[in-house]
C-alpha cells in the first residue's frame, strides 16, 4: 500500500508520538511479559533451556526480543561477517569467504562488485551472500537503488542493506522515504532476497529513528539496521532498544558499527538485536 504524504505525515506523527511516550514511561511490554501483571514467562535464566530445544529440532537461527547472548557457541549464526573497505581485494574477499565457511557466519558482508565472487565461493554452504545499496550515503535515487538490488540478487546476493534517504527522513518527506523503501523492498522479495534498511542512527533523534523504523514497517522491510559504519557513530544499544521497541517481535534489527568483541556482542544481543554485522567476526566468537 502506498500513502500519500498527508496520511503518512499523520500515521507517523501519531505513532511516534505514542512510542515515544511509552518508551520513556518504561510502557512497552516485554517478550513473553504481560502489560497487566508485569510476570514473565521468558526470562533470562530460563531463555536457554526454552530455545535448546528448538535448536536441537533443526532451527539454525532464533528471533528473540529477549536478546540474552548464546553461550553455546551459536552466536556465530548471527553475525554478518562483514567488508567493505573500498581498498579489499580479491584475496581478502576470498579469506573472509573462508572464515565465513569456516566459523559458519549467517552470510558474508561485500559491496556488489564482490557479490559474484562469494555467490561462486559459498555456492553449497549456508553461508548467505549480503550486499549493499545506496551505500554509504542513501541519496542516490530509488531507480539506482532498485537496480543496484536487481543486479546483486541476479548475482548471488539473498539479502541486501539498504541505506535510507536520510535527507528526506529529516525534511519530513516521509512519502519519499516511504517509496523509496518500498521499491526496494519489491525488488528484493521479487528476487528471493530479504531486505535490511539502514537508518544511519547517528544522524537522527530519537523521533526521526521512531519515523523510519515505523516507514520501514509499513514499506515492507525485514530488517532495521543502526548503521553504516562510515558515519559520525556505529551501533548503540540504546539505540538497539528502542529499534526493538518500535519495530516489535517480528522483524529483525541489526547492530552494526563499531562492534568489535564479544562483550560489544553480547550488549547489543541484550539490547534487542537478532543480527550482529561486523567485520572484527572471528575475533569475536573466539572471545567466547
Amino acid at each position: 500500500m502506498t500513502y500519500n504524504e498527508a496520511e503518512l505525515e499523520r500515521i507517523i506523527e501519531q505513532i511516534t508520538h505514542e512510542v515515544m511516550v511509552m518508551v520513556r514511561d518504561g510502557g512497552v511490554p516485554g517478550p513473553g511479559r504481560s502489560g497487566s501483571t508485569g510476570r514473565s514467562g521468558l526470562s533470562t535464566q530460563n531463555y536457554v533451556d526454552q530455545v535448546q530445544p528448538v535448536v536441537r529440532a533443526g532451527a539454525d537461527r532464533i528471533a528473540s526480543t529477549l536478546g540474552i547472548a548464546p553461550t553455546d557457541g551459536s552466536l556465530s549464526h548471527m553475525i554478518d561477517h562483514t567488508l567493505l573497505k573500498p581498498d579489499a581485494t580479491e584475496d581478502q574477499v576470498a579469506q573472509l569467504c573462508r572464515e565465513a565457511k569456516k566459523c559458519d557466519f549467517a552470510s558474508v558482508c561485500v559491496n556488489p562488485s564482490h557479490v559474484k565472487l562469494c555467490a561462486d565461493l559459498l555456492k553449497g554452504t549456508q553461508v548467505r551472500v549480503c550486499t549493499v545499496v545506496g551505500f554509504p550515503l542513501g541519496a542516490t535515487s530509488t531507480e539506482t537503488k532498485v537496480f543496484e538490488a536487481q543486479k546483486a540478487i541476479r548475482d548471488g546476493a539473498t539479502e541486501v542493506d539498504m541505506v535510507i534517504n536520510v535527507g528526506a527522513l529529516k525534511s519530513r518527506n516521509y512519502e519519499r522515504v516511504q517509496c523509496d523503501i518500498a521499491s526496494v523492498s519489491r525488488a528484493c522479495h521479487a528476487g528471493g532476497a530479504i531486505l535490511k534498511v539502514i537508518l544511519e542512527a547517528a544522524l537522527l533523534t530519537d523521533e526521526e529513528k521512531v519515523a523510519a523504523c515505523q516507514l520501514v514497517k509499513v514499506s515492507g522491510g525485514d530488517f532495521v539496521k543502526t548503521s553504516t559504519g562510515f558515519g559520525p557513530g556505529g551501533a548503540t544499544a540504546e539505540d538497539v532498544t528502542l529499534m526493538r521497541k518500535v519495530v516489535g517481535p517480528s522483524m529483525g534489527v541489526k547492530a552494526s558499527g563499531g562492534i568489535r568483541t564479544f562483550a560489544d556482542a553480547q550488549k547489543m544481543i541484550a539490547a534487542g538485536a537478532s543480527r550482529i554485522g561486523a567485520s572484527a567476526s572471528v575475533k569475536i566468537i573466539q572471545g567466547v
